[in-house]
């Protein structure tokens, strides 16, 4: 089946869905339709990126983590990544001025952080308008994103965040903790781990059996359908972001407080900026860190003095097992115990086995077998 049959067969049950009266009778079945349409998106989408010819961005990652700045065009991205880094993306003021991807380095606390500053995303992008694909390709695989709009335009949150959850993108999401494994026979079971408050069980097996046949599922989380439905698909990527109004020199305080309280009201962390005069900055600086979870270690060779100058970078979680992948291939077979000194450890010094996990600013000594 061609996009256009499938883009008809979605627009029909949207149809449906709309002129469906909500309420506890009819919600397995909207359940049902709306799993319907996520399979056929997913179909089109497979389709359309079949059909597309020419490479997309060449984008080598470096650094620590990498984060995509994303904006409708002219929003100030390429001042932004000016203002942050050291590259030099070309600044003006009519639509499409980046029309490749541009890299720069942050280097921020001790780590080194690739910003991309990104062509802009424009109202299609998902179905591939204006190199969406392309563009929605390199998102996919950033650590952090940036939503960027201007104090003149700040619906435009609300179009691109529309454009990536189209293309399968869920921001300050995490991945549904739901586990479904497929059977050879007996149809389809449903258990789940505390009380369902946002779906039916109806609904569950309405959904299910849109994509499965035999399987046994658990669900660990209280969700509703539209998460449901994300479990079964696998083009669905969970990245944070944060949202950053350029431009704020341009329009009254007033104004300014009443269009962070519009986007904050969707549940938005927003930073404030002016990219041409450097003012809001360092506190975007400090957020894209945080968000990042990224946290320092300081090496301690035996005997010797930590080293302050160069720590090593990893992300919230990570282990003593970590750092010695980063370290060295050989340090896992070789590792027989470290110390720690800093906020993971009980006491000073103390000793820790590789499955120990580290916290900002520890000063850590592996001890391996020669």
């Amino acid at each position: 089946m061609d996009v256009t049959s499938l883009e008809k067969q979605i627009k029909d049950i949207e149809d449906e869905i709309f002129n469906t009266q909500k309420n506890k009778a009819t919600e397995h079945h909207i359940g049902k339709l709306k799993a319907k349409i996520a399979r056929l998106r997913e179909q089109a989408d497979i389709r359309r990126s079949a059909g597309v010819k020419g490479k997309g961005f060449s984008i080598k990652k470096s650094g620590d983590a990498t984060i995509g700045l994303i904006g409708f065009p002219s929003i100030g991205k390429s001042t932004l990544l000016n203002q942050l880094t050291n590259a030099e993306s070309e600044i003006g003021y009519y639509d499409f001025t980046t029309l490749d991807v541009i890299p720069g380095m942050l280097h921020y606390k001790g780590t080194k952080i690739q910003i991309l500053d990104l062509p802009g995303l424009i109202v299609g992008a998902s179905k591939g308008k204006g190199r969406g694909k392309e563009i929605i390709a390199a998102i996919r695989n950033v650590d952090l994103i940036v939503l960027m709009t201007d104090s003149t335009q700040s619906m435009e949150i609300h179009h691109m965040t529309k454009e990536l959850h189209a293309a399968g993108i869920r921001l300050n999401q995490s991945k549904p903790d739901v586990m479904i494994t497929l059977t050879k026979q007996g149809g389809i079971t449903i258990h789940t781990t505390q009380k369902m408050t946002m779906m039916q069980e109806k609904t569950m097996y309405s959904i299910a059996s849109e994509y499965v046949t035999n399987a046994d599922i658990i669900i660990r989380d209280n969700i509703d359908e539209n998460r449901f439905i994300d479990a079964f698909l696998e083009n669905r990527i969970y990245i944070p972001a944060i949202a950053v109004i350029n431009k704020i020199d341009l329009i009254s305080k007033k104004n300014l407080i009443k269009q962070k309280k519009l986007i904050e009201s969707n549940g938005w962390k927003v930073i404030p900026i002016s990219a041409k005069k450097g003012s809001g900055i360092d506190e975007l600086k400090q957020q894209i860190f945080s968000n990042l979870n990224l946290f320092r270690i300081y090496m301690k060779p035996q005997g010797q003095k930590p080293d302050y100058d160069e720590p090593l970078i990893l992300k919230k979680g990570e282990t003593v097992r970590s750092v010695c992948k980063k370290i060295h291939r050989d340090f896992k077979q070789r590792f027989r115990y470290a110390q720690v000194w800093g906020t993971s450890g009980k006491y000073p010094g103390q000793k820790v086995g590789l499955d120990h996990e580290l916290n900002d600013k520890d000063v850590l000594t592996v001890i391996i077998t020669h």
